[in-house]
């Protein structure tokens, strides 16, 4: 015909349909795959970040999610006070504190 259009033809007669156990097996990939790269690592985060806030105690040196650090010198419940230098306390949540400072840091600042 033309030089630049290729001829057509009809397509194949049509494939049968797929396994019903293809598409469970497919289910259950993507499953694991939500899992092991989602959800896992999001919950071993959490479990660390639990345990970092329960072993939180008095004197501990803390840097809390404003960037801000300072030595914890009460524990009030779900609050700490924490002490940024000497007269400057404020109260925050314990769950917004992202690490603990080996001892000594804040002197050493």
């Amino acid at each position: 015909m033309s030089l630049f259009i290729s001829n057509a033809y009809a397509a194949p007669a049509a494939q049968q349909a797929q396994s019903p156990y293809m598409s469970i097996l497919m289910i259950v990939v993507f499953i694991a795959i939500f899992y092991f790269l989602i959800w896992r690592p999001q919950a071993k985060r959490a479990k660390e970040h639990r345990s970092l806030i329960d072993s939180l105690g008095v004197g501990s040196e803390v840097v809390f999610a404003g960037g801000l650090m300072g030595r914890i010198t009460k524990l009030e419940g779900d609050f700490a006070v924490v002490e940024l230098n000497k007269g400057n306390v404020v109260k925050i949540q314990r769950a917004s504190v992202i690490s603990v400072l080996p001892e000594g840091t804040l002197d050493n600042l």
